[in-house]
């Protein structure tokens, strides 16, 4: 255990196609399995499912992640607009509640908003420059993982061997944590990635019938939201209060969109994650946004994605963890 966690800590920046291939390998073998159980050889399953997998790749490439870029354009473009709107109510503030706020109150809050968004300027420059120079790994990233989850998918059970046969006869402890978590990183991993799916469409549908400005863009911001537990719906909701906001004002179409976001989160709380995911998780609130900052700190998205599994690890080992009886 001690030697996967060092392995994955020291060598995951470097093992990162490795490590998304066995992710998205473990998401795609459901399907195969469901293939094989429909008396189809494992072979003819394994290159349907990796179709389908690549015809998923070339949607999110070439239709997906260019609206959502040219929605990001847009939105950067309107950011000047929603200043200058900002600025004003802010300036009729002092004139509506001059008891509670004071013009250099104002003031002061207009120049610090404006020294923050400078410097974000200069971050977006030079985050946009250092996406220029890693294009070329993501080139190499979007070759390696698609070969790597066929080979995956492909020969599972001699790599799945292979693999075993290095670890110790006298693996008690491996085996009985295994046992505990694997079913509960199952369910959590294919249901949070159905969760993602369904709650961004869903947001997408119901913000394109509204007529919401940056539907596709605010809509994924909603399904990714779903990874981090009790924060992250709580984060998404400002943008999308904002947009609506400076489209629409004060109104009923405002007041439509924010009941409609209240709904969807509470039918994906109510409804959704119990279907999905069956196998309840007994992590304290705390606990769950305790691992969710570490984890994302350490590997970033997947951190995060995997938080919750992790941390059920960690408890699944401290449970099996030898005790002195005395």
């Amino acid at each position: 255990l001690l030697i996967g966690f060092a392995v994955v800590l020291g060598l995951g920046p470097y093992l990162a196609p490795v490590f998304a291939s066995i992710i998205i390998a473990y998401l795609l073998e459901a399907v195969v399995y469901r293939l094989e159980c429909m008396r189809m050889p494992r072979l003819p399953a394994v290159i349907i499912v990796f179709l389908l997998f690549l015809a998923t790749l070339f949607f999110l490439l070439f239709g997906l992640v260019p609206m959502l870029s040219a929605q990001l354009s847009a939105l950067v473009q309107q950011f000047p607009n929603y200043i200058s709107q900002g600025q004003t109510l802010l300036e009729q503030l002092p004139e509506r509640y001059p008891q509670v706020v004071s013009e250099e109150q104002i003031q002061g809050v207009i120049s610090n908003v404006g020294l923050e968004l400078a410097g974000l300027g200069q971050e977006l420059v030079s985050w946009s420059l250092a996406s220029v120079a890693s294009l070329l790994g993501l080139l190499i990233f979007l070759v390696l993982v698609p070969v790597l989850v066929f080979f995956f998918l492909k020969d599972k059970q001699s790599l799945i061997l292979w693999f075993v046969s290095y670890l110790p006869r006298e693996r008690k402890l491996v085996s009985s944590v295994w046992t505990e978590v694997e079913g509960q990183i199952a369910n959590y991993v294919r249901g949070k990635a159905g969760e993602i799916v369904i709650v961004g469409a869903v947001s997408y549908v119901t913000f394109v019938a509204l007529g919401l400005q940056y539907a596709a863009l605010l809509a994924t911001l909603v399904g990714v939201s779903v990874l981090i537990p009790y924060i992250g719906a709580a984060v998404v909701t400002l943008p999308i209060a904002l947009v609506g906001f400076f489209q629409w004002g004060w109104g009923w179409d405002f007041g439509q969109l924010m009941i409609a976001y209240a709904i969807i989160q509470a039918l994906d709380g109510n409804v959704l994650v119990p279907l999905l995911l069956s196998e309840a998780v007994n992590l304290h609130p705390v606990a769950i946004i305790v691992a969710i900052l570490v984890f994302g700190g350490l590997w970033g998205f997947w951190g995060v994605f995997f938080a919750i599994p992790l941390a059920t690890l960690v408890q699944a080992v401290l449970k099996a963890w030898p005790r002195s009886t005395g």
